[in-house]
C-alpha cells in the first residue's frame, strides 16, 4: 500500500468516527451503553488524546505541545461531548500538519518513557500510522454499535 493509501485510509476511518457520532445530542455523548463503561464523549478523547496526540504529534512528530501536553484520553478532565468532538477535530488537523512534513521512512522524532508506552518503540512513521489507522477503525465500529443501540442509526446498510 502506497502512504498516499495509507493516509487515505486513515482520513476515511476518522470521516467515519465523526459520521458516527454527528447529530448526537448532548446527553447520547455521555450515555454509557457498554459494559465496559465508557461513553462516546471518552472515546472521542482517547482518540484525540492517546491516538492522534500520542502517536502522530508527539511520537512521530517530536511535537513539544503535545509532549507537554500528553494524558489519558479516556480519563481526560471532564468537557462536553461537544466540545471531545471539537478536540478530536483539532488533533486530526495537528496530526494532518505534522503529516505533511514527515517521511513515513523516517524513524519516530520521539521515543516515550517505558513508563508512558511499555511497547517496543516503533521503527518508522509508517509503522505509526499503521497502529492510528486500526485505533481508529476499531473504534469506529465500536462508534456504530454504540450509535445504532442509541437512536437506530446504522452507517452500513447490510444487505439481505
Amino acid at each position: 500500500m502506497s502512504d498516499a493509501q495509507l493516509l487515505a485510509q486513515l482520513t476515511a476511518g476518522r470521516e467515519h468516527v465523526l459520521r458516527a457520532v454527528e447529530g448526537l445530542p448532548e446527553d447520547a455523548l455521555h450515555r454509557v451503553m457498554v459494559p465496559s463503561g465508557w461513553s462516546v464523549r471518552q472515546l472521542l478523547n482517547h482518540l484525540a488524546f492517546d491516538d492522534e496526540m500520542f502517536w502522530i504529534s508527539a511520537v512521530l512528530g517530536g511535537d513539544r505541545r503535545a509532549i507537554q501536553n500528553l494524558h489519558d484520553g479516556w480519563a481526560a478532565e471532564p468537557m462536553t461531548g461537544t466540545e471531545a468532538i471539537t478536540t478530536y477535530r483539532r488533533e486530526i488537523v495537528q496530526s494532518d500538519t505534522i503529516l505533511a512534513g514527515v517521511d513515513l521512512d523516517d524513524p519516530p522524532r520521539w521515543v516515550p518513557p517505558a513508563d508512558v508506552y511499555g511497547g517496543p518503540p516503533m521503527r518508522d512513521g509508517r509503522e505509526i500510522i499503521y497502529r492510528v489507522l486500526t485505533e481508529t477503525s476499531v473504534h469506529a465500529g465500536h462508534l456504530d454499535i454504540v450509535r445504532e443501540l442509541l437512536d437506530g442509526h446504522q452507517d452500513l446498510v447490510v444487505a439481505s
